[in-house]
């Protein structure tokens, strides 16, 4: 079969799954376009905001499509082989992450948009929304330090769209036609950055509409794309300062501008970039898609590699449970319920919407992650590339399908990876402000002074990571994200297990319907296994001496919080346990919580 007979079938696939599963999953959740909705009945145009459908769904969509549907379609791809990575995209999103992420979007607009947390402590427990809350801030940190790095990696040196190796570009000898500097690729996201400020201040303060503001501002993104290698910022020769001293100093300027994001007015920044970034996206997967049909690949790398792959500087790796982790966005994504139950369900219009956002939504995160999948696809067995960085592969790619409309390779590179900046930038303020709200509510402090710590501790916890020297493997330093990804990985999957976990409590409390087992029951005991599988063996692997066959003191903090994250976890479970064995009716609160609504519309 040829990639484009693969990518043509799985889009029929997901098709099919959106008109059928997706169909019949609205009627179980009784959606019903008649019952007002939190956004229309509380609309205050601040944080309740009924919004049209389809700029909801490009939001929405901007704000769960993270650099995972990039990295780990790819790091399992050439791990495994390309074939199992498609059946659990393909499966996972369909029965598991679209189930995940819509029953995540009913369950809040069925408690006045509140989040998913505060579901779970009105049908389980205050302990239970304590220990959620707990586990959701440590799993942030993950994604802040493997996003934040992964970024940064990608604005230093000048990348081989060949080899995917870092070339030395000098003022004498500038980048060739297969070379792009990282440094084009800063200016252009920062760029991309100032654009949603620019409208968001046009929008606010002027009489410009919203669709006139996309049409000048989508193409401003090309334009920007365009600019970046006339005016490289390159902080080495800047600064005189090395590639690893300007790659962490990228760290440290990323995190703080999520610093100063998080407590922006989400009109300012958040809100535009993520409607531009809904429909940059949209183009993004377009192009790869189309230009994927136009240009005809062939499909080189194996299909399957073995169920115990040898990875270099990792020892064996099992295909089970790890192959499960390694994708989550694309597949399923634990971060998507903490989107769903915050902005989106305060701008649901009416309940039917659910269906195209919170399922259709996770079936176009899946049609990424298989393009992803495809530039895996089309490398040899033996390139280079596969031992590189997955934003060299994704622009390789990328670059070479887009390259069908008659695009440079360069530009067409710079594309993809503006694209891969775009993914990680709308989700990374997201968690930043998240988690600062997670900090106000657990310490009490809904003031200035809770906003200050929380934000200066959500950005500041991951700075301390990115800071520390890298992990030396096989006499190479091993950069942070990777050292990273699989424990963001397990923690974002176990995430999805526990919001499953809730809301099953929650439609079997108030429906007593078999089908609840069926449809969220068996997804939550899947995630739940396969992700706490997963993050005992990486835990226990810092603590256990192979060498000396003996237990060890471990002084890495990741892997205390890796014990921290399973010990909430299971807990979580017993809470779960007896909620559902409690009987009577679910808790409900006379008003609303004065906290608890995680990512607020506004401010």
């Amino acid at each position: 079969m040829t990639l484009a007979g693969i990518a043509l079938g799985a889009a029929g696939i997901l098709l099919t799954a959106y008109w059928t599963y997706g169909t019949l999953l609205a009627r179980l959740l009784r959606l019903d376009p008649r019952t007002k909705t939190p956004a229309v009945e509380l609309r205050d145009d601040l944080d309740y905001v009924p919004t049209d459908s389809k700029f909801l769904l490009s939001q929405h969509f901007s704000a769960i499509a993270a650099a995972g549907p990039i990295v780990g379609p790819i790091l399992a791809g050439i791990t495994f082989g390309w074939l199992p990575a498609l059946i659990w995209i393909l499966v996972g999103s369909i029965l598991i992450g679209g189930v995940h992420d819509l029953t995540a979007l009913v369950a809040s607009i069925r408690h006045k948009a509140q989040s998913i947390a505060e579901v779970v402590r009105q049908h389980m427990s205050q302990r239970s929304y304590l220990l959620f809350l707990s586990f959701i801030w440590i799993a942030l940190v993950y994604i802040i330090v493997a996003f934040t790095d992964i970024t940064a990696q990608s604005f230093v040196g000048t990348f081989n769209l060949e080899s995917g190796e870092k070339a030395v570009v000098s003022a004498d000898q500038p980048p060739t036609r297969h070379e792009i500097q990282g440094a084009a690729i800063a200016t252009s996201s920062l760029i991309y950055l100032a654009l949603p400020i620019i409208m968001g201040i046009l929008l606010r303060y002027t009489k410009l509409s919203l669709t006139m503001a996309t049409l000048i501002f989508v193409p401003l993104i090309g334009l920007a794309i365009y600019a970046g290698p006339f005016l490289p910022l390159d902080l080495e020769s800047l600064l005189g300062i090395s590639q690893v001293q300007a790659h962490k100093l990228w760290d440290v300027i990323l995190l703080g501008y999520c610093l100063v994001a998080a407590v922006l007015p989400v009109w300012l920044l958040l809100q535009p970039r993520g409607h531009l970034g809904g429909y940059f996206l949209y183009v993004a997967l377009a192009a790869g898609a189309v230009g994927m049909l136009l240009t005809p690949q062939t499909i080189q790398y194996p299909q399957f590699r073995g169920w115990r792959v040898d990875v270099l500087g990792k020892g064996p790796v099992d295909l089970f449970p790890m192959l499960f982790i390694t994708i989550a966005c694309g597949a399923c994504s634990g971060f998507h319920s903490l989107i769903a139950s915050g902005t989106t369900s305060k701008q649901l219009r009416v309940e039917t919407d659910a269906k195209p956002i919170g399922y259709g939504a996770m079936l176009l995160e899946a049609m990424i992650a298989i393009i992803s999948l495809s530039c895996v696809m089309i490398l040899a067995p033996d390139s280079p590339l596969t031992g590189k960085s997955p934003n060299a592969v994704y622009a390789n790619g990328i670059g070479s399908f887009v390259q069908s409309f008659g695009i440079p390779a360069t530009l067409a590179a710079s594309f993809a990876l503006l694209a891969f900046s775009t993914f990680v930038f709308d989700t990374l303020d997201v968690c930043v402000r998240l988690g600062r709200f997670i900090i106000q509510e657990l310490i009490g402090r809904p003031d200035w002074i809770g906003r200050l710590i929380g934000t200066v501790l959500t950005a500041g916890v991951p700075l301390y990571f990115v800071l520390l020297d890298p992990l030396v493997v096989n006499g190479k330093p091993q950069p942070m994200w990777r050292t990273f990804w699989d424990l963001f990985g397990a923690s974002n999957q176990l995430l999805a297990a526990l919001t499953l976990l809730g809301v099953t409590v929650w439609l079997w409390r108030t429906r007593r319907a078999m089908w609840v087992w069926l449809v969220t029951g068996i997804p939550t005991v899947w995630m739940y296994v396969m992700s706490s599988w997963a993050l005992m063996t990486m835990t226990r692997a810092k603590f256990w001496d192979s060498t000396a066959q003996s237990w060890r003191w471990s002084s890495d903090p990741v892997a205390w919080a890796g014990v921290v994250l399973l010990v909430l976890a299971a807990l979580m479970l017993v809470e779960a346990v007896l909620a559902i064995f409690a009987g009577g009716p679910p808790r409900r609160r006379a008003t609303l919580p004065q906290t608890g609504n995680l990512i607020p519309a506004a401010g």
